[in-house]
């Protein structure tokens, strides 16, 4: 009987607390829909952009300017609302910052500097509400630097996880490999690469091309010239091949001596992206025997085996030692 009773309590509380949560949404939908259609005037504090502009010439910020700012806005309710609903998307809702006249550093007052210059208050005519206040930030700092250019290498950040059976194949390929930053002096001396934006793709079963934007360490303060590269990566189903008439190599012969191996030829299957060792020839693998082994009591040597970068593996190598030969050089 005591579970039963505080299983009821329980329902009870979540019965009325689903009420509270009704009645409060339609309290809340009343208040916002009194305040839409409402004349009365009211103020209110919105996200408003800020722009920094006209920096003068050769000249780049060495800090970032805040995106935004918090102001006061009088209007009607339904004027306040609209303002909220469109400021994000119209560009001429913004506070303007005019730093033509600014050598190095300065502060701006914002409510003094705006109070001074009222037209760069910037808010559609439409929108009918009236500028207050700024609430936050009271100042920004402004500080100007030397403005620089230079060029630096791009390194991607992708990562890629192959589908099973499937392989990358060849170093990946960034066009342009270069861009040209611009700024602030003292931040363009301190970079010697920039790196795309982080990326990640799985189980990758053909070859990717793709666009990489570039990434700032530094914010708005950097420019890229372009701002994207683009990246290739050949991505090839594995397989195996058996080649063979690879000739064996001997390397260290003394200028006094005569070497010769035999046999001359061995053969080998290698292991890799199908399109890549389809195109493997006898002589972009190296098969060698090191004359500095050569021993007169010894007839057979192990080989040693080099393949090309994008080989994943080899096996069968056939025969696996060889006879080498010494004779002297006739004078």
């Amino acid at each position: 009987m005591g579970k039963g009773y505080k299983l009821n309590n329980l329902k009870t509380f979540l019965s009325w607390q689903k009420m509270g949560i009704r009645f409060g949404s339609i309290c809340l939908a009343s208040l916002l829909w009194i305040f839409v259609i409402s004349k009365n005037t009211y103020l209110m504090v919105v996200d408003m952009p800020v722009e920094a502009r006209n920096l003068p010439a050769r000249h780049a910020l060495k800090e970032e300017v805040p995106e935004y700012a918090k102001v006061r806005l009088k209007g009607t309710g339904r004027s306040l609302f609209k303002t909220i609903l469109l400021s994000r998307f119209i560009p001429g809702f913004k506070l303007v910052l005019d730093l033509e006249r600014i050598s190095e550093e300065y502060d701006f007052i914002l409510n003094d500097y705006f109070e001074r210059y009222p037209q760069k208050v910037s808010i559609p005519s439409n929108f009918d509400v009236s500028y207050v206040e700024v609430i936050y930030p009271k100042s920004i700092h402004i500080s100007l630097d030397e403005y620089k250019e230079k060029t630096v290498y791009v390194v991607p950040q992708i990562q890629i996880k192959t589908a099973p059976g499937f392989a990358l194949v060849g170093k990946p390929i960034v066009s342009p490999n270069k861009v040209k930053i611009a700024g602030s002096r003292n931040i363009v001396e301190t970079i010697s690469t920039v790196s795309t934006i982080s990326d990640t793709i799985n189980n990758a079963n053909s070859s990717i091309s793709i666009i990489l934007s570039l990434k700032s360490e530094s914010g708005q303060l950097l420019e890229f010239t372009p701002k994207s590269v683009s990246f290739k990566q050949s991505v090839q189903s594995i397989s195996e091949r058996i080649i063979s008439e690879i000739p064996v190599q001997i390397f260290n012969v003394k200028k006094n001596i005569q070497a010769f191996v035999s046999p001359q030829t061995v053969s080998l299957t290698v292991i890799g992206g199908t399109e890549f060792i389809s195109n493997l020839k006898p002589e972009n693998l190296i098969i060698s025997v090191d004359f500095n082994d050569w021993n007169s009591n010894k007839q057979f040597y192990d080989l040693n085996v080099k393949t090309p970068e994008n080989v994943i593996s080899w096996m069968d190598l056939s025969p696996q030692n060889i006879e080498l030969v010494v004779t002297k050089r006739p004078n």
